[in-house]
């Protein structure tokens, strides 16, 4: 389904769902290039359609001496560079609407973070870049909301839009998936994408750290696939552990092939 904004990404006729993955956030070039190698290598191997995910900046994190980035511009330029060498799309997160012209300048798909997608301004800016706007759902939204952020988009004259399901706040320190905001948000006639990381986050803990259950990666994208998901979002690193941001429910990228293999499997076993 993504082939229609992506007329020549890499493996669009395939009947499997398309994978937007990579770290959290830019933590430097080395890193990200090696990550990037390897989802290249495992999803050309399946016939997966794939979009590297990098956010040039971090700007929603729970303390001030929290990781923000290594710069704008440089940040922005790896993913650029990702883009080029390995023939693939590029999604970064924007905070302010003057953040969207400049990251337009070097990735293809511009991504709303949940707790910013009823901000008419920035949705509308997004969408004046003609990029693809990816639009991740609120967690104090239902999923028929979200009809109403797409209309924001399409209303500016941008038909390029994918929306994502990170689920629900449940108390004050979780989140839990809803499975029927799937079809739901399919039901407006554009992609939708499951978060399978960053709907098991554990948010607000005491420590200022976000905490999360990795363990459970598998068992959230796996019912995603089977209730008709289009694509999935996982951010992976080679050392969650010291990962700079959101490490605590990041997939371990030694984990991706594996978890890879079973999904296109569903997909297939589902049609």
């Amino acid at each position: 389904m993504i082939n229609k904004y992506f007329p020549d990404i890499k493996n669009g006729d395939s009947k499997q769902f398309f994978l937007m993955a990579g770290p959290c956030a830019i933590e430097g070039e080395e890193i990200a290039i090696r990550i990037a190698e390897k989802i290249v290598r495992i999803t050309d191997s399946l016939g997966i359609p794939f979009i590297f995910k990098g956010s040039y900046r971090k700007a929603n994190r729970s303390r001030i001496d929290s990781f923000t980035g290594i710069g704008d511009e440089k940040a922005l330029k790896i993913l650029e560079k990702i883009g080029k060498e390995f023939g693939v799309p590029t999604v970064t997160d924007i905070h302010e609407s003057h953040e969207a012209a400049m990251a337009a300048a070097y990735v293809d798909v511009l991504q709303i973070p949940a707790f910013l997608c009823r901000q008419t301004e920035l949705l509308v800016a997004a969408a004046e870049t003609g990029k693809v706007v990816n639009i991740k759902k609120g967690q104090f939204l239902s999923a028929e909301s979200m009809g109403f952020a797409v209309d924001k988009v399409k209303d500016a004259g941008n038909e390029k839009v994918v929306l994502t399901e990170r689920g629900n706040s449940f108390g004050y320190q979780d989140l839990v998936v809803d499975f029927r905001g799937i079809p739901a948000m399919r039901s407006f006639q554009v992609p939708t994408v499951m978060d399978c990381t960053h709907s098991l986050q554990q948010p607000n803990q005491t420590s200022g750290v976000t905490g999360g259950k990795p363990a459970l990666i598998e068992t959230i994208a796996k019912a995603a696939i089977a209730v008709g998901a289009d694509g999935l979002f996982i951010e992976t690193h080679p050392d969650p552990a010291n990962a700079k941001s959101d490490g605590a429910n990041m997939l371990h990228l030694d984990l991706l092939e594996g978890l890879m293999q079973k999904l296109t499997r569903i997909r297939e076993a589902i049609g």
